[in-house]
């Protein structure tokens, strides 16, 4: 091949240029540093456009053969890691196609018939996203597994409850980690809605507003794994809403992530020590040889902030921008490549975790009953047994735990006189519910924190996740 790169404007499309674009152009202008990553994408969507070509005699067999062949050896390049990235090539697309031409000669400008990069980089970018959305279902559903099988040991493990971080209820291990299973199946959810939404293919757009050529899109979409075309040559180069609505989905799953590393920071220390974890997910400190720094979960809470600036960043990239395509939208990678990345290792650190990690049961049980956290069962025996209004049964419960603290005692070793002085009716019965375990216990409402209801819960996403 003849490189014309050096003459007037560029090899590719430099017939309306007189000369070549100035340094700081082709510097701001140049994306392949990190649109090769579209390359797999790149070269299936370009197969399968050479293949409709050919089979609606756009191009001949011959052509189609060819280009099919040197995009197949273009892939083994890229997969070895000797394919020629050139700068001055700008981007993926090019790069391809200028060495296309290098293997096979002048039937590799065949190939862009009938499409442009605009409906090009629209298709390599959404099946990016697909795929991403994909890996990140998967490593969702194995999250939950490793959550579930750690609830089956603890589904009677006793730990306290908190709002506000302060002691509520008594409820039990497996409940809580239950709970980061529905929250992750509802991440998982987001990213199957995503996919499905995105699952249309651009390609045949062209630049714009579709072409003359006798295109067969129903064939291009079906070969790559699409359900239908997109029905709007505008839309399907401008919109980059696929791109947006699995990044909020991946910032929501972050935000959970977050909140379980939060937890596990908080109980790994010593004034919680509700659980430990092993050399495998832990550093040491430079100073300190008494340290064990949770790092593992620490810098999955900071990556949900690059995700959640991800989306950020794309939304203001898109938000003041007309239809149809512009070169702001070369943005919308970067952002999106940098969240998938801290989302996936995020992931699989939280799983590691979680299968690491050993709660100490005696530590959480001695905590589930700190701070008078079975008042609430206190004040359901009055409403219960002696048929008080609740108000009311409020408001004796708020008295005696008042009565506790002064005598320095939890609320079951409150004696009985000091009970029925503040209600007369109270019998000794009462000590039966001012346990933590007979507070989880009572707890049997669907999606309680009752053992019963939780070995249910895990009975139910083992099915799912099966």
């Amino acid at each position: 091949m003849t490189d014309n790169s050096d003459k007037a404007g560029h090899s590719l499309w430099g017939g309306r240029f007189s000369a070549k674009p100035a340094a700081i152009m082709q510097a701001i202008n140049a994306s392949i540093d990190f649109d090769r990553r579209l390359a797999r994408e790149d070269i299936a969507g370009s197969q399968a456009h050479a293949a409709m070509l050919a089979k609606t005699g756009i191009i001949a067999p011959d052509d189609a053969q060819a280009i099919a062949a040197g995009l197949t050896a273009i892939e083994i390049e890229i997969e070895a890691g000797t394919f020629p990235f050139r700068q001055e090539l700008e981007d993926i697309h090019m790069n391809v196609e200028a060495r296309l031409t290098e293997l096979i000669g002048p039937a590799a400008g065949r190939l862009h018939t009938a499409r442009s990069r605009n409906d090009q980089v629209a298709l390599d970018f959404r099946l990016w996203v697909r795929a991403a959305c994909e890996r990140a279902r998967g490593q969702l559903i194995e999250l939950q597994r490793v959550l579930v099988d750690k609830a089956v040991a603890h589904s009677a493990s006793l730990m306290p409850g908190f709002t506000h971080l302060q002691s509520a209820q008594p409820v039990t291990f497996g409940h809580h980690l239950m709970a980061y299973v529905e929250m992750f199946g509802r991440d998982a959810g987001r990213f199957e809605d995503a996919r499905a939404r995105m699952n249309e293919s651009p390609l045949g757009a062209a630049a714009l507003a579709g072409t003359s050529f006798p295109i067969d899109r129903e064939m291009t979409a079906h070969a790559l794994g699409f359900e239908r075309p997109t029905a709007n040559s505008l839309d399907s180069v401008s919109a980059r809403d696929f791109a947006l609505e699995a990044l909020a989905a991946a910032a929501i799953c972050a935000a959970h992530l977050s909140r379980l590393a939060e937890e596990i920071v908080l109980w790994m220390t010593p004034q919680f020590g509700f659980i430990t974890l092993s050399d495998a997910f832990t550093t040491g400190s430079s100073i300190m040889p008494q340290k064990r720094n949770p790092d593992a979960a620490e810098l999955v809470r900071a990556k949900a902030g690059r995700v959640i600036g991800s989306l950020v960043a794309l939304s203001v990239v898109m938000k003041g921008l007309p239809l149809a395509y512009g070169k702001d939208m070369q943005e919308d990678k970067v952002p999106t490549f940098e969240a998938f990345d801290a989302l996936e290792l995020s992931l699989a650190a939280m799983t590691g975790m979680v299968v690491d990690m050993e709660p100490r049961v005696e530590a959480m049980a001695a905590a589930a009953g700190l701070g008078h956290a079975t008042a609430t069962d206190l004040a359901d025996w009055l409403v219960r047994h002696l048929g008080l209004p609740f108000r009311a049964a409020h408001h004796v419960t708020g008295a005696a735990v008042k009565r506790a603290e002064a005598l320095a005692c939890d609320l079951a070793d409150l004696p009985i006189a000091e009970l029925q002085a503040l209600e007369p009716r109270v019998t000794p019965d009462v000590y039966t519910v001012l346990t933590p375990d007979a507070s989880a216990a009572s707890r049997t409402s669907h999606g309680g924190t009752s053992p019963a209801q939780v070995r249910a819960q895990i009975a139910r996403w083992k099915e799912i996740l099966r």
